[in-house]
């Protein structure tokens, strides 16, 4: 935030330089005049939260992150503790279990809401009391770097803007799209099979407004400029919270324009950099990074589409990892993944994929598009099935259902739990999945019940009525030890640990460090990762057969290498066992 005896000319002409920027892409929304307006607004708003900042653990960000990055992924209250609220039990069970493991921690959506877990926000600036306070949260951030939501595409029907909207007064009039219901929305790009159009009562008469994913989560309307000032205000205010770390939630359908599909809008792109502009005002890069984390669950070209020129995101979710490591475990054809991975460019300098295998959703099966054949993305939900998950449908523009996303806990996905088929080699399975996903170029981010062995919650789906309930169990503290003390969740958890300790202290695991997919059989999966004598061989055995491995390139006879993961060798003239993976010393 600039010298204490003065900004140098220096850091005054990087200030200056973003200004214009920001100004720049407001413009190019709102006009002239009204991008005057606001940035004359966020830098009074700026000024104010440089004063208000906590000091906080440093986050990870360009030229700060290293190998030891590793993202938790939770919800609040995903282990709670009688005596302490579920935020200070959360922050409890990450300092005597987590900490050596990951270095930030995700912390879902904690605000007061309506539905969808959190997601139905009705005050930003507020914490759930059922779930604890600011100062549960500040004090984990002073511990791990902490990352939160910015819902930046709705807001709850029950929230003091969509009250206005009701009531017909200011500000939360204007903040919502009000649309005559023979409005033609044809065009328009759907994540659910909901209506578009919500009627609401108001003191006008009826109205229609607009919800993108269900009737209590009704959509903003950023083609107001005021409402693009409220979202980055509360940006800034999550950052003076000692957030370090933001995910841009629903980004795609930000901004609507009728006639188009309303999703990945020049608008929105124009929006999210500036967003990262006023991120950078207000902490400067090289001293105090932020990082903004897009979340677009799309096909892959449109989702890495958030890097911009390396000036609009940060960090952008990996989502076809997910779908594509589960068809290659499931079937045992890694083909489908070892093309895509094989095809994926580097990302621009100072940017990172965020590489995941489960979330709080479910698995999205759209990124996979054009990597798996329908045949392959029918046969992933058949096994979904099997294994007592269930399969969410989105609506179709020319009418119809096809699938959106897989809800199933990983360990039953991969058999690693009670539900479903079970062969034996479950444990082996969600660990060697876990080894090739936290081997690949970028942050890794393990969601906590894949760490924690949780398998599917029916009985949550059955008290909510949501499928999406199967992977999001809370687990009393006491509970949750015994079953961490289980045979099998043990098997799965002290591989998983092993993995962790490990890549935390492997610099080819640098988030930029190079990687290279090689062609060392058709049943393997084959990358290097770093350069030089830090350089890493990744070899991941997907199927339930052993499978040899070809002549590393230059190499005339199959070497014997140290595996970073055992310390022991690895002769690589021996077939790999299935579900083996090693982290092997480059020769």
């Amino acid at each position: 935030m600039g010298s204490p005896l003065g900004p140098t000319p220096g850091e005054s002409q990087r200030f200056g330089d973003r200004v214009h920027r920001l100004r720049m892409q407001l413009a190019a929304v709102y006009g002239d005049a009204a991008a005057s307006d606001l940035v004359r607004s966020l830098l009074q708003s700026i000024a104010a939260t440089q004063q208000q900042a906590l000091e906080v653990q440093a986050g990870i960000g360009p030229g700060r992150w290293s190998a030891a990055d590793v993202l938790l992924i939770t919800y609040g209250h995903s282990v709670t503790d009688p005596g302490l609220s579920p935020l200070a039990s959360l922050r409890a069970f990450w300092e005597q279990r987590l900490a050596p493991l990951v270095s930030a921690v995700h912390v879902l959506p904690f605000f007061p809401s309506t539905s969808d877990d959190g997601f139905s926000v009705v005050d930003f600036r507020a914490v759930d009391p059922e779930l604890g306070t600011w100062e549960d949260l500040t004090g984990l951030a002073r511990r791990a770097q902490l990352m939160v939501d910015l819902v930046l595409n709705h807001v709850s029907r029950e929230s003091l803007w969509f009250i206005d909207f009701v009531a017909g007064r200011d500000p939360g009039q204007h903040y919502f799209l009000d649309l005559d219901p023979h409005t033609d929305t044809t065009a328009v790009v759907r994540p659910r099979t909901t209506p578009l159009l919500v009627p609401v009562h108001t003191y006008r008469g009826v109205r229609h407004v607009w919800a993108t994913f269900s009737e209590d989560q009704i959509d903003l309307n950023l083609a107001n400029p005021r409402v693009f000032l409220e979202l980055a205000r509360v940006l800034l205010f999550y950052l003076a919270q000692g957030a370090r770390l933001v995910r841009l939630d629903a980004v795609a359908y930000l901004y609507k324009r009728l006639g188009t599909p309303c999703i990945h809008l020049p608008e929105t792109h124009a929006l999210v950099k500036a967003l990262r502009l006023v991120s950078e005002l207000a902490f400067d890069p090289a001293e105090d990074p932020v990082l903004l984390v897009s979340e677009t669950n799309v096909p892959h070209e449109e989702n890495i589409s958030y890097f911009g020129e390396g000036d609009e995101a940060h960090v952008v979710y990996q989502f076809a990892l997910a779908p594509l490591t589960l068809h290659a475990f499931a079937t045992g054809d890694p083909a489908p993944l070892r093309r895509w991975l094989a095809a994926l460019s580097p990302p621009p300098k100072g940017c990172a994929f965020l590489n995941f295998l489960a979330s709080h959703d479910g698995i999205g099966v759209r990124p996979a598009e054009g990597w798996l054949s329908p045949a392959q993305l029918e046969a992933l939900v058949a096994h979904t099935h099997r294994q007592g998950g269930f399969v969410s449908m989105r609506a179709l523009a020319g009418g119809g259902e096809a699938p959106y996303e897989l809800n199933i806990a990983l360990v039953d996905a991969l058999g690693a739990g009670p539900g479903g088929e079970d062969d034996g080699f479950g444990p082996a399975r969600l660990a060697a999945a876990h080894a090739l996903m936290l081997a690949l170029q970028g942050i890794p981010a393990v969601y906590i019940h894949s760490l924690l062995g949780t398998p599917n919650d029916l009985a949550g789906v059955e008290r909510t009525g949501r499928t999406r309930s199967i992977n999001r169990r809370s687990w009393d503290r006491d509970a949750l030890e015994a079953h961490l003390a289980e045979a099998r969740t043990q098997a799965s958890w002290t591989r998983l640990e092993v993995l962790l300790r490990c890549r935390r202290k492997l610099a080819a695991f640098h988030p930029e460090a190079p990687q290279a997919v090689l062609d060392l059989g058709s049943g393997v999966v084959a990358l290097t990762r770093g350069t030089g004598r830090a350089r890493l061989l990744v070899l991941v055995n997907p199927t339930d057969q052993p499978q040899r491995v070809a002549a590393l390139p230059g190499a005339a006879v199959a070497p014997v290498l140290r595996d970073h993961v055992t310390d022991a060798p690895v002769d690589l003239s021996k077939p790999l066992a299935p579900y083996a993976y090693h982290w092997l010393a480059w020769p």
